[in-house]
């Protein structure tokens, strides 16, 4: 009687730690992750809150899929944009050359409950780009300023007609990538506008759409 007891006793434990781990791995509530990212400690190199809520609003009114972020830096734009990319059922791939600001990133978004939606690629997004598979429909470019044309040109062949291409700081920096707004103004395959962006940074972006 004894052996049956303690049998249902370790039956009923196993089944109890079952449950809690699988309790534990539920994807966090909205309200958990609206407070994250209100409380989320951002540094210089973040996007602005005003920024990362109009990308989430693109990504998920596009009902894009298939996207790419370059420059990951601790992760509040992905995080913003992944809560998009997985209310679509899609993907973001973020890529960052700092390992330790990629080491951060991940675990925000392990926190916020996305890594199964959103991937951290380290290294120099001029090599890990040509290597990323499938098809785009969604990039954000916030890196280094005078490489912006050379990161699209690394990906554009892999991009959908009907993309969207949004392009971080054409104002403050415009010298610094002329050539880039030269080829998404100039190029007939996109219809490209300037947007002033958020006022805490009084800066703006290019959001490029993708003809053909």
């Amino acid at each position: 009687m004894k052996r049956i007891i303690i049998a249902v006793a370790v039956v009923v434990g196993l089944s109890l730690t079952m449950v809690a781990r699988s309790q534990d791995k539920q994807k966090p509530t909205d309200e958990f992750r609206r407070q994250y990212i209100r409380e989320f400690k951002r540094i210089g190199l973040n996007t602005t809150p005003g920024d990362a809520m109009m990308l989430r609003i693109l990504v998920e009114s596009g009902k894009f899929k298939r996207g790419i972020e370059v420059g990951t830096s601790t992760g509040f734009g992905a995080l913003n944009m992944g809560w998009a990319f997985e209310r679509n059922g899609g993907q973001l791939f973020t890529l960052e050359i700092d390992p330790k600001a990629a080491a951060i990133a991940r675990e925000h978004i392990a926190k916020m409950g996305l890594e199964k939606t959103v991937t951290v690629v380290e290294g120099d997004a001029l090599k890990t780009l040509p290597a990323l598979e499938g098809e785009f429909d969604f990039i954000f470019i916030d890196a280094l300023k005078q490489d912006y044309l050379k990161y699209l040109q690394a990906v554009l062949p892999k991009m959908r007609p009907g993309a969207l291409i949004v392009a971080d700081n054409v104002i403050k920096s415009e010298k610094q990538m002329p050539d880039y707004l030269e080829f998404v103004k100039n190029e007939q395959m996109f219809d490209t506008v300037i947007i002033r962006a958020s006022e805490e940074k009084g800066d703006g972006m290019a959001i490029s759409y993708k003809l053909k």
